[in-house]
């Protein structure tokens, strides 16, 4: 288990966090990602990097006052390719249906 401390980079911070999984965690460890939340668009935000990139987001909890933590663990190369195409699969399902619930003037 390792920890990293991202407050410094502020909302800047998923393509640091990602490089930092890929590269510093071997398979199936996990590891600890502390960072400033500002607008809580972050949190979510984090979520869906961690979805995307194929990894398990574990744990996403409040740290302090200003500060959140996500917990991940490192997926094997075969299962982040998967649970990657999952998930964009799932988004684009979500994304037509939503499509087909607009009504004909929005649509336009």
């Amino acid at each position: 288990m390792k920890r990293y401390d991202l407050r410094h980079l502020h909302d800047d911070f998923y393509d640091r966090m990602v490089e930092l999984i890929d590269k510093g965690l071997k398979v199936d460890e996990v590891g600890i990602f502390l960072f400033e939340v500002g607008d809580f668009s972050s949190i979510q935000k984090s979520a869906d990097v961690i979805k995307e990139t194929g990894h398990e987001l574990l744990n996403s909890l409040k740290f302090n006052e200003v500060d959140w933590t996500v917990v991940v663990k490192k997926l094997s190369e075969e299962e982040r390719k998967a649970r990657a195409e999952a998930f964009a699969k799932e988004l684009e399902e979500k994304a037509a249906a939503e499509s087909e619930t607009k009504s004909p003037e929005e649509k336009v």
